[in-house]
């Protein structure tokens, strides 16, 4: 009967393992007209084939990624959706994500096709602008989703809007997550 048990040293390792593990891991699915999972764009830190339908894909820390899935079943669509995160560091809150391990900084979230078609199209534009999607602003695609959830059209991402925010960035540079509240506005004290 202990013999089933793994030794005591072999679980220590694994989760040892899974510590040193610094990496967010994406699991795309390809079976077409069924289920499609892809990536829109992002830079891989590296990627496994699982087999000729699965395949996993890995970002370090603050990388930003767009990840698209899509289901259907014998009566049409089931899911259509875009998100777009930003991989969150070790230690870091994070939020979860289905096939998105651990999480990450979820900047957008669109669901119902022409929508997710009004973000890939922005996408198209941000990249037809000569910027690439991975560098653009935090804020512009949490400016995206808004804009798109609530039927409006949202504002171009510009070359002078680019270099804007790498200056800000330059200047001040946010930590991961975004800018921290004032000391002692956190945790819910006031001035």
């Amino acid at each position: 009967m202990t013999d089933a048990m793994p030794p005591f040293g072999s679980a220590v390792s694994a989760a040892s393992a899974h510590r040193l593990d610094t990496l967010t891991h994406v699991d795309l699915t390809w079976i077409e007209g069924r289920i499609e999972h892809w990536l829109r764009f992002g830079r891989e830190a590296q990627g496994r084939i699982l087999d000729r339908r699965r395949r996993v894909v890995s970002f370090d820390a603050d990388a930003v990624f767009a990840f698209v899935r899509w289901a259907s079943n014998d009566f049409g669509t089931i899911v259509s959706r875009i998100d777009i995160l930003r991989a969150a560091a070790p230690g870091e809150l994070y939020q979860t994500l289905p096939f998105v391990r651990p999480g990450g900084d979820i900047l957008l979230t669109v669901t119902g096709w022409p929508k997710v078609e009004e973000v890939l199209r922005h996408i198209d534009a941000v990249e037809a602008a000569g910027i690439d999607p991975c560098a653009v602003s935090p804020d512009h695609w949490r400016h995206v989703a808004n804009r798109v959830r609530a039927g409006e059209v949202p504002r171009a991402y510009t070359p002078d809007r680019h270099r804007a925010w790498l200056k800000r960035r330059e200047v001040r540079p946010d930590p991961p997550g975004g800018p921290k509240a004032p000391k002692g506005l956190s945790e819910g004290g006031t001035r």
